[in-house]
């Protein structure tokens, strides 16, 4: 008999969430009713800050809190080329320039001083990414951002769950921080995301503009500014609602499936895993991604691991090195070595709540099997 195929991610979904969905169908109302403010009142709570916007996505969301800081056309935008392509994809809808700055070797965020280096005279904003769930160093980068007069987004669109080294959540420090909720997220409504933030003027600027531009008071044809279709639905939100009363129970699985591999995988020659969490910093658990030996042809490792019913995937590649990147800033390679040796080397394996210690072993096994002669 063969084994069943284990995915890269599973969502954790059961009948609290078909019920919290069939209530919202017999409702009628399935979008800005009142699932969305609950939504986002809960998860302000969550995070520690003041209040929340939902939107269609984290891309959205980093769109608008982009807009909202008050970046715009010839502006740059300081940030970090190892994270999925939203991040700077973000700041060029309006204009501006993303400008990337390598990372750390061990914790894999941005470098505070490398983005130090990298702001120039037209930079508007730093936009620091909480990679793969590890806190950036958000104190180095409120320092440099209040010498310089700048603006901070953080993309924490992968870290719903991790906290900061005084015990503050990511998303809770004010300025405006955005979380998406794609299906291998920590909490999933499908597609979504959420803008965590205190300045009230803020939000009503982004409730606004996630709304085509609809006047505060929801004047149905009164559009007082630009605006997008950046609505989440209450579909969604109601799901986001019933994953919220048990994400503190996703978040300790998750945990756990890290820690469990960890010791199926210690001691693999050359092989680097997450970064420990250390001077009181937490993970939010995300992916279980890890840097494969130097010299190990990473796609003859995903093949031999498909071979076996698992699923890997290389994660994640550097942004300034793809092809729309290349072609239109001429980004190549050598710019930022710190990233593109560890895009060249980073694998995710399966990583979800409910993932099995006989699955994790048979993963590791397989692992070891490739990479040990």
């Amino acid at each position: 008999m063969t084994d069943a195929v284990i995915p890269l991610a599973r969502p954790v979904l059961g009948e609290a969430e078909e019920r919290a969905v069939i209530e919202v169908l017999r409702s009628g109302q399935l979008s800005l009713g009142p699932r969305l403010t609950e939504f986002e009142r809960l998860f302000a709570q969550q995070v520690g800050a003041a209040r929340a916007s939902a939107v269609s996505s984290g891309t959205a969301g980093l769109h608008l809190a982009l807009r909202a800081v008050g970046v715009g056309v010839g502006d740059e935008v300081v940030t970090s080329p190892f994270s999925f392509v939203a991040s700077a994809n973000a700041a060029l809808y309006e204009g501006a320039r993303p400008v990337f700055a390598d990372i750390d070797p061990l914790t894999l965020n941005l470098d505070p001083d490398a983005a130090a280096a990298a702001i120039g005279e037209r930079t508007r904003a730093l936009l620091p990414v909480h990679i793969f769930g590890y806190p950036a160093d958000m104190p180095a980068f409120e320092r440099l951002a209040a010498g310089h007069g700048l603006a901070i987004v953080e993309d924490a669109c992968e870290a719903l769950g991790a906290a900061h080294a005084d015990g503050t959540p990511v998303g809770g420090r004010g300025h405006p921080a955005v979380f998406g909720f794609y299906a291998n997220k920590q909490l999933t409504t499908g597609e979504g995301g959420m803008v965590a933030l205190d300045d009230p003027e803020m939000k009503l600027r982004i409730d606004s503009e996630r709304n085509q531009g609809r006047s505060p008071d929801m004047g149905w044809l009164d559009h007082d500014r630009l605006g997008f279709n950046y609505r989440l639905s209450d579909i969604a939100c109601a799901l986001g609602i019933v994953q919220l009363r048990r994400l503190e129970q996703v978040l300790l699985a998750r945990r756990q499936v890290s820690e469990r591999y960890r010791e199926a995988l210690a001691g693999i020659d050359g092989m680097r895993l997450p970064c420990p969490e250390e001077g009181g910093l937490r993970r939010g658990w995300f992916v279980f991604v890890v840097q494969l030996p130097a010299g190990v042809d990473r796609d003859r490792v995903i093949g031999a691991l498909a071979a076996r019913g698992i699923q890997s995937k290389p994660y994640l590649p550097a942004i300034h090195l793809m092809s729309f990147y290349r072609e239109r800033f001429g980004h190549r390679e050598g710019e930022f070595p710190v990233c593109e040796r560890v895009a060249a080397s980073s694998l995710a394996l399966p990583f979800f709540p409910e993932l099995g210690e006989g699955e994790i072993a048979r993963v590791a096994g397989a692992l070891r099997s490739t990479l040990e002669p």
